[in-house]
């Protein structure tokens, strides 16, 4: 079975290099990382559709606002996969968590793919 969240993992993985979570991990990594979050979907004819969140996290401000462009130019990259026909940015803007102070950015993508295999 095909589930576009763990494509989206493996992909910015091997991409950028650095650590890639489907949900916040108990003990956080040093550094930057990122977490991608499926917020909504639908499938017709057995093709899918998904919409995917990606946190970038950093250490501050500029930091994460840099590891979301490096996760915009690594997500161009994903319609390179046979399952993927479009991925497209709907948006990204600053999400930093004031009340914590955790720097992040977040990237917003449509990503349409073969569903049902």
């Amino acid at each position: 079975m095909f589930l576009i969240e763990s494509d989206v993992i493996k992909h910015l993985r091997k991409t950028l290099g650095i650590p890639v979570y489907a949900e916040r991990p108990q003990t956080l990594p040093k550094g930057e990382f990122i977490i991608i979050d499926k917020t909504g979907g639908r499938e017709k004819n057995h093709i899918s559709e998904a919409v995917v969140a990606i946190q970038s996290i950093g250490a501050s401000k500029n930091a994460a606002a840099k590891l979301n462009e490096k996760v915009k130019a690594a997500m161009k990259l994903l319609i390179n996969s046979d399952e993927i026909s479009r991925c497209s940015l709907n948006s990204d803007y600053n999400f930093t968590d004031t009340s914590t102070k955790e720097y992040r950015y977040q990237a917003v993508y449509e990503i349409t793919y073969l569903g049902g295999i």
